[in-house]
């Protein structure tokens, strides 16, 4: 959708007649530049005229106006693109994906899930240690992924370590080789090659990293002790007991992991904090608003702990999921429509303990999410001895499938929420850099910060298509949706990697980098 620039919707600033006194933009073939403007962009968290200038040889942002230079301003021959009514934004940070390469490549891949994630003006990935086989337990691991991602990513793409039992030697060797964080379940994982861990294990963990500049983040789910007698078998994470009611019924698979799941799970951790006060604790994918005093409550008292929500969590309901929908699977659930405002009331406080929203890409095959044919999409291609389980959310794999579709699933739902193009750039891009120790060059618009940058058409809508996931596998619940809010470009470091309205992704090929620095 094209605004009409005479409207009173969006101010032009005049042109300035020529950039600052003491500025020079001598262009040589040594130092290029590309000059990005628009009348609207965000600029240390507020809305602004703009001009950027990024130097094409390093990929940083060298200059930024807070005005809309003229083409005339700059040496002859820069490239320079006005985007005026489109807002620039930091390029997102998503910081909680699963890209399964090596070993569940049919699932997802660097080169599909990446390209994904470029379509939606994702320009880092932070890629989970499961489901890739092997997981990112040890050094050998990280080789073993980083070697399976050269020259398939399409945007930057960092990496988390695991914590699993057994391995608290090889999590300083994994800072050191670069990892931006840890994530351990203290439930089964799904996957047998990352077991959950207890409370024996974190607190090694914590013993290894209290010094190190890192994250230790959690997938807070467990069983609550019906006595003490159990105790033990909460700390082997026992999956969830037998369901009681049809397994094709969403209420059935929500009824099965309760809000106490994550409530107890996040105590667990929060009385083991006292073992590393400095190391900075995370929770993945909040669901639950029944946590959300316990974490207040220990940030008050001193803990250094954070959570991020994900974006299925804050637009989709379980009153409006379909019985057999399995594209809905994912744990913790989707709760209740009540829940979801309670989310979305807590992320929108400044002083709130949900700090960063991701997507948590979970993506699988379209035969393991045993979708009945009664569902738009299904792909009935099943293996033998499932027919009897389409639909059965207890068979069915867990996760959803969103990478490069989160900024305007948050927009499209923020909409009736009063939240601004500010508030996603805090949550979406500042924080989620700042939580992955990347908040010096990524995630903001400033001088001396990679030069990426989304420019996005805030009043557009798109129908969510198979030529909107990108992903590998074309599985997810927000097929058929229409949402508000479409990225005509991205940029990484300079470079424009996806063109909306023009030559999509090009013949450049992926120049995406891999962030292997160790965080200081």
């Amino acid at each position: 959708m094209t605004l009409n620039p005479s409207t009173n919707r969006h101010h032009y600033p005049s042109p300035a007649p020529s950039p600052p006194n003491g500025i020079d933009f001598t262009m040589t073939a040594a130092n290029p530049i590309t000059v990005l403007a628009s009348s609207r962009a965000i600029l240390d968290g507020k809305l602004t005229a703009a001009t950027i200038v990024i130097s094409r040889a390093t990929g940083k942002i060298t200059s930024i106006f807070h005005s809309v230079l003229h083409a005339s301003d700059f040496p002859p021959g820069t490239t320079y693109i006005n985007h005026s009514p489109h807002i620039l934004l930091p390029g997102l940070v998503d910081a909680h994906v699963h890209l399964n390469e090596p070993g569940r490549t049919e699932w997802e891949g660097f080169w599909t899930g990446t390209r994904a994630a470029a379509f939606g003006g994702v320009t880092t990935v932070i890629d989970m240690p499961l489901n890739a086989i092997p997981p990112t337990t040890s050094v050998s691991a990280l080789r073993e992924k980083v070697q399976a991602a050269q020259g398939k990513c399409w945007v930057d793409v960092g990496f988390y370590g695991g914590i699993v039992p057994g391995n608290p030697t090889e999590l300083r060797p994994l800072v050191e080789a670069g990892v931006r964080g840890f994530k351990g379940f203290l439930i089964d994982s799904g996957v047998p090659e990352f077991p959950a861990v207890s409370s024996t294990d974190i607190a090694l963990a914590m013993a290894a990293l209290a010094d190190e500049p890192t994250t230790l983040m959690f997938h807070a789910e467990t069983i609550p002790p019906i006595a003490d007698s159990v105790g033990d078998d909460v700390q082997r994470s026992l999956p969830p007991l037998a369901p009681i009611g049809p397994l094709d019924e969403y209420a059935t698979f929500l009824a099965s992991r309760p809000s106490a799941f994550e409530t107890y799970a996040i105590a667990q951790i929060l009385s083991l904090a006292h073992i590393a006060p400095k190391l900075p604790l995370h929770i993945v994918h909040l669901s639950a608003i029944e946590a959300i005093p316990l974490l207040r409550e220990a940030i008050a008292n001193g803990i250094n702990i954070t959570a991020e929500t994900c974006f299925h969590y804050l637009s989709l309901a379980a009153e409006s999921i379909r019985n057999g929908d399995t594209r809905h699977k994912c744990c913790p659930p989707i709760r209740s429509q009540s829940n979801q405002d309670g989310l979305w009331e807590e992320l929108m406080q400044d002083d709130g303990c949900i700090t960063t929203v991701v997507s948590d890409h979970s993506p699988c095959t379209p035969n393991l999410k045993l979708l009945p044919s009664h569902i738009a999409n299904a792909k009935n291609d099943v293996v033998a001895g499932q027919e009897e389980s389409k639909g059965d959310f207890f068979s069915a794999w867990g996760g959803v499938s969103s990478v490069g579709l989160g900024l305007s699933i948050l927009w499209t739902e923020g909409q009736s929420r009063g939240i601004s193009i500010e508030d996603v750039v805090k949550w979406c891009c500042k924080k989620t850099a700042k939580q992955v120790g990347l908040e010096n060059e990524k995630g903001d618009l400033a001088v001396g910060f990679d030069g990426d940058v989304v420019v996005f058409d805030d009043e557009g809508f798109f129908e969510v298509g198979e030529d909107a996931m990108l992903f590998r596998n074309k599985c997810s619940p927000y097929q058929g949706m229409r949402l508000q809010g479409v990225v005509k470009e991205t940029w990484v470091r300079g470079q424009r990697v996806w063109d909306r309205e023009g030559s999509g992704f090009g013949k450049g090929g992926p120049n995406g980098k891999l962030l292997l620095e160790r965080r200081r």
